[in-house]
């Protein structure tokens, strides 16, 4: 009996194909000892194929004209594709290879028959050219789109012009007054201090707290001024009197914000304890998220996600419904009402970011923890300046962070709160021109959506 165990021999696939093409050629070939031609009609159908594929878009070119010229001679047929190009483009230079493509930007097209569209033309260029010629890639086939990101406009850089010095603690607050002589700030000295805007000297120390000072506020319908610290505490002063005239209560740990409702007489805070207190504001949080809230109904309307890491910083801009968020990952830019996107700052300010002023000329500044003060063109996020400030004597090299920023009434000077237990104000340089500081601006080639 024949055993019907036996193994059979496996083959790879490539081997059965071999064999499988060998089989074909011995059955059907004319000729046994040699491949058939190749077919030219054959050849010229995968060319064309190939030509379909690659520039499918791409218009034939029409046939050339002869001169009515005693001198004009007949020119070769040529297969080469093009779309329209300018006046005399169509016409081949002699001895240029067949069904040759070398494809270029040209310049606008003035021929009346020419129904391209201005300023997407290319020309056919002589393959017998250099090596450069030739060398063009495809993409010169593609629609080149202008930029759409605004250019920034010129803006003066700022210099320190004085530095005070009174607190006996790192200064964590800044607010003007809304007549504009004279603004307070808040240290860690548990002090609020009024300092005069056009001499500096100090006007009046107010003591009251029993932490230090995170936030101030002047209000513009009453002669009140209000303070926000780390004792837990809300304070309004009156400034007829200069003494504490009420105190709220309510936050559970330090209060570290402090805003007014510009309509309406009501203030806002905001402390580490996650509680943001009568609000129709917009809060930004250590868990990197960005919340709108409505006063009516004391709830959140919308969260906004961009950020990846803690938004320390915010700014509304004093004309346009649109406000920034300042975190360690970028600077964004967003608008009102509905917290729309815009773009981010086209520079990365490697730093902490504590503070972000704004005034309405379109100059941002931000202040980070290591002294770094950048200037931002506010309608591009151009950054157009960066400036470092500098240690006072007697102070360490860490203390040269920035922890408050505000531009005064007419946006003509900018006063920082320092570590250094300093003031400092800056303002435009008079000489500068845009000749001795030109403006370095390139546009982003890549716009993030996020």
């Amino acid at each position: 009996m024949v055993s019907l165990s036996t193994e059979v021999e496996t083959q790879s696939l490539k081997k059965l194909s071999l064999k499988s093409v060998t089989r074909a050629r011995e059955l059907f070939s004319p000729v046994h000892g040699q491949f058939p031609p190749l077919d030219p009609e054959s050849k010229r159908i995968r060319l064309c194929h190939k030509i379909q594929v690659a520039f499918g878009g791409v218009e034939p070119a029409s046939k050339p004209t002869c001169r009515a010229d005693h001198n004009s001679e007949k020119t070769a047929p040529s297969n080469a594709l093009a779309l329209p190009g300018p006046e005399g483009s169509k016409e081949l230079r002699k001895g240029t290879t067949e069904k040759a493509l070398v494809v270029g930007p040209t310049l606008p097209s003035r021929d009346l028959n020419n129904t391209g569209n201005p300023g997407k033309s290319t020309a056919i260029l002589p393959a017998s050219g250099s090596f450069s010629e030739r060398n063009l890639s495809t993409a010169a086939l593609m629609e080149r789109m202008p930029s759409r990101w605004p250019r920034p406009e010129w803006h003066a850089p700022w210099k320190n012009y004085r530095v005070i010095q009174g607190h006996l603690g790192w200064v964590r607050s800044v607010a003007f007054d809304p007549s504009n002589e004279w603004f307070c700030t808040g240290s860690a000295d548990r002090t609020i201090k009024i300092w005069d805007v056009a001499t500096g000297v100090l006007k009046l120390t107010l003591t009251g707290h029993i932490g230090q000072v995170r936030g101030l506020a002047v209000s513009n319908r009453h002669t009140y001024m209000f303070s926000a610290g780390d004792d837990k505490q809300v304070k309004c002063w009156d400034l007829e009197q200069n003494k504490v005239i009420r105190s709220y209560h309510g936050h559970l740990h330090g209060v570290y914000c402090l805003a007014l409702h510009p309509t309406l007489d009501v203030i806002l805070t905001g402390g580490r304890d996650s509680v943001c207190r009568d609000p129709q504001v917009i809060t930004g949080s250590h868990d990197s998220t960005i919340k709108f809230w409505d006063l009516r109904f004391g709830k959140s309307m919308l969260d906004i996600t961009n950020h990846k890491k803690t938004v320390r910083a915010m700014a509304l801009h004093p004309k346009e419904n649109a406000f920034v968020s300042a975190s360690a990952d970028n600077i964004k830019k967003f608008s009102l009402p509905k917290g729309e996107f815009c773009h981010n700052m086209l520079s990365l300010q490697r730093d902490t970011i504590n503070a972000v002023a704004v005034n309405e000329d379109g100059v941002m500044a931000t202040g980070g923890d290591k002294g770094g003060l950048w200037f931002w063109d506010w309608k591009s996020g151009h950054n157009f300046q960066q400036a470092e400030t500098i240690v006072q004597p007697g102070s360490l090299e860490s203390e040269a962070g920035i922890y408050a920023a505000c531009y005064d009434r007419t946006g003509s000077r900018l006063v920082t709160c320092e570590a250094d237990k300093t003031i400092k104000m800056w303002k435009e340089d008079e000489n500068a021109t845009p000749e001795t500081h030109p403006l370095n601006f390139k546009p982003p080639k890549e716009i993030r959506r996020f």
